[in-house]
Formats: C-alpha cells, structure tokens, sequence
C-alpha cells in the first residue's frame, strides 16, 4: 500500500529507531497525525532540545546536560564504589531500583570483535585512570549476559586486579514468575552462581 508521500516518510523515519517494526511505525505515524497543533510542537521541541542540550559527562560518560552530571555532583553519593555499565539505558535500570547509591561508569559500548569494536573504542582507559586517582575500593561490574558482556566483564576483571580493590558482578537470575525450562543456559548458570543460602528459622 502507498501511503501520502508526508505520512510515508514519517513512518519511514519511525522505522529507523530500534526495534520499531513497520507496524509500530505506521501505528506511531498516525497517533502524531492526530495530535493536536500543539501536542506535535511540543513534542518537536522536546526532541530538539534533548538533541542540542545533552552530552556526556566528562567523568563517568553518563548522557546528562550539566558537566559533571547530577550523579557525579551528589554529595551522597558513595564515592568509594563505581558501577560499570554498558550504556546510560543501564544506568537508569539500575537507579529506578533505588538501591545502588555509588558512582557510575559508563562504557558506551561492550568489546565485540564481530562488531569491530575493541577495548580501544569504549571508555576503558577512562575507568582505569578514575580507579587509579581515586579513592575507589570497589568495581561493580553490571554488564548484560551475552557474549560481549562475558567478554567485557573478563577483560575488565584482568585490568583491574592488580590496583588490589574488590571486583564483583552483579547477579544474573530469573525473574519473579519465569519457569526453569523457558530458561536459556546463561541465566540458569547465572541464578546458580548467584544463589544464597536458605536461612531456615
């Protein structure tokens, strides 16, 4: 089906943005045809000012519009302890659980040799060189379970040992409701490698 050449390359753009189908492309195309004037300006503008007005924080690589970023500026913040993370997205999972309350790293990208992507392309030296002018006695290291977070997580691991600070991984089990055999293989060895003690009263 041809679509009017305005709508057609709304969808278009919409198709561009991860995991957005051409279904969900052309559904989110409509509901902005059917915005009101305002609601569309609006929008627009919230668009424009989030691409003019944020970087990264020169510290920690966090995505933010002040330098350092909100997190890196908290005073209560724990300054003894960084969590890495692969990106922002990451970061924000982390915080909405309310219960890390350190300083962030952000790599801006996991090691994927398939990918072209070396240690030399994501923030490593950067975290090194935070880890060895501060205070820090403890990594975290919050990276997904996949093949370039293993990858990444044994290639931190091996940097980081010799400044002699605690190095943990955060760890990987099933959520609330899953069923064992929908299981994949890492998450199953993750959930036992994390496993805890029943303590029996």
């Amino acid at each position: 089906m041809e679509y009017t050449k305005p709508l057609a390359r709304l969808i278009e753009h919409f198709q561009k943005l991860p995991s957005i189908g051409p279904k969900t492309a052309m559904r989110l195309a409509l509901y902005i045809v059917k915005m009101s004037q305002n609601e569309v300006e609006n929008f627009s503008n919230a668009l424009l000012e989030a691409k003019t007005k944020i970087s990264y924080c020169s510290n920690c690589f966090n995505m933010s519009c002040s330098d350092p970023c909100e997190i890196c500026s908290d005073q209560t913040r724990n300054k003894s302890i960084i969590c890495v993370v692969g990106e922002t997205k990451d970061l924000m999972a982390i915080e909405k659980t309310n219960e890390y309350h350190g300083l962030y790293h952000v790599l801006q990208g996991l090691i994927s040799p398939l990918d072209g992507i070396g240690p030399d392309d994501i923030r490593v030296k950067e975290l090194l060189f935070r880890v060895n002018q501060n205070n820090i006695k403890e990594v975290i290291l919050a990276l997904n379970p996949s093949v370039e977070g293993e990858a990444t997580s044994l290639y931190l691991g091996k940097l980081l040992k010799p400044f002699n600070i605690k190095i943990t991984r955060i760890a990987f089990g099933l959520p609330m409701g899953a069923e064992l055999e929908y299981a994949d293989e890492m998450t199953l060895a993750r959930a036992l490698e994390g496993r805890v003690e029943i303590s029996l009263a």
